[in-house]
């Protein structure tokens, strides 16, 4: 029997585990291990023509209850940098950037000086790396989470109580000594990654430098501090989904990290948590994304939230493509970090204790993607 056919044959079995509900810990751990080993992700199993999803995908019911569709006017603010530079319209610019970090965490950016092109070319190029066949993107395949460079789908995939319906390529582009060798990146995507990284990281910049400013710091002081010395690429493929309504494309969770810039296709998907209600992010033809991660929140003392976001299951035909730059520190420092002290006053006493990159790094890898744990952890 031909390799394909018995990929179809596991998938379909494991497919109709979704109408056993008497499904154990065990069959369920046996149900993941065969996605793992079979090394061809979520867009594998539409290849193989399932019509129901797998059972490890299913959302628990405090997750499936939010999934009704709503309609709501509220958006995350859009803020044009065009006039980034000017003095007589930067003040109002910060005041902008202020109020979307610290009110709602996200807000999409226009007129910030990276050519359509390069994004369009960009979110291609992610597109033809996940839609080669499965026998070359099986090369790139890992579950080391800490490779320099992986393919992979659902890096929480043994640790999260439900997987969900998305694919993953990574490449750390920096510090030198963690990131891939450029001759070892998909050529496929090589040239696009490169030049993504090196354009989203003056656009973090950029941002960066209005933070500072809006909350009384100087401009460089988060560029000094190396939040965006390291820096992850995330190329992000969601296929269509036979049953959008009982799982995720991306679990809900807030950023670990200082600084995201995101870059999306025109598929929807990406909600935000705004108060108690999830808000649908509609895609801006040209516009990047930026959110406060969890760091950030930190180290700012809380006058910048990190909070909730995410993915739902692609119910188009059409993928949702999502590529992810995620900062963070490049040289951390010994002693650990906590609110600034710039930040620190009588009147404003520190909301969090001091934390360590051990802290940072045994806080991440030891669940599945999460909201504000570490955070949580460090409120006094």
């Amino acid at each position: 029997m031909k390799l394909k056919s018995l990929e179809t044959i596991t998938f379909k079995k494991m497919a109709a585990a979704t109408c056993d509900v008497s499904t154990s810990n065990d069959d369920r751990m046996k149900d993941i291990k065969e996605f793992a080993r079979s090394k061809v992700g979520v867009k594998g199993l539409i290849d193989s023509g399932i019509a129901s999803i797998p059972k490890i995908f299913i959302q628990p019911p405090e997750t499936l209850s939010t999934l009704n569709p709503y309609q709501t006017n509220t958006s995350i603010p859009v803020i044009d940098l065009e006039n980034i530079t000017s003095q007589a319209h930067r003040p109002k610019l910060v005041q902008q950037i202020k109020e979307a970090a610290s009110e709602w965490g996200f807000f999409q950016v226009i007129n910030h000086g990276i050519p359509v092109s390069l994004l369009e070319e960009t979110i291609e190029a992610v597109k033809s790396f996940h839609e080669q066949p499965k026998e070359i993107k099986a090369k790139y395949y890992s579950r080391e989470e800490r490779s320099s460079m992986l393919y992979s789908s659902n890096n929480d995939l043994y640790r999260a109580k439900a997987a969900t319906w998305h694919d993953y390529l990574q490449i750390w582009m920096s510090p030198k000594e963690q990131s891939a060798k450029v001759e070892d990146i998909p050529e496929i995507l090589r040239k696009e990654s490169l030049e993504w990284d090196c354009c989203a990281k003056k656009v973090a910049e950029d941002v960066m430098e209005l933070l500072c400013e809006g909350i009384g710091l100087e401009s460089s002081k988060f560029k000094d501090m190396t939040l965006s010395g390291a820096r992850l690429f995330v190329g992000i493929y969601y296929p269509y989904c036979p049953q959008p309504n009982l799982t995720l494309g991306l679990t809900s969770h807030t950023d670990s990290t200082t600084l995201t810039v995101l870059l999306q296709n025109q598929v929807s998907g990406l909600q935000v948590k705004h108060g108690e209600e999830w808000v649908d992010v509609k895609p801006l033809p040209g516009a990047l994304i930026i959110n406060i991660g969890d760091l950030l929140q930190i180290i700012s003392n809380g006058e910048y939230n990190s909070v909730q976001h995410r993915a739902r299951a692609n119910s188009c035909e059409e993928p949702r493509i999502s590529v992810v730059e995620f900062l963070n520190f490049s040289k951390w420092e010994e002693s650990g970090y906590g609110p600034l002290p710039e930040l620190v006053s009588a009147e404003k006493p520190p909301r969090y204790r001091q934390f360590t990159t051990a802290d940072f790094v045994n806080n991440f890898y030891s669940k599945g993607l999460d909201s504000k744990s570490l955070v949580d952890k460090l409120k006094l």
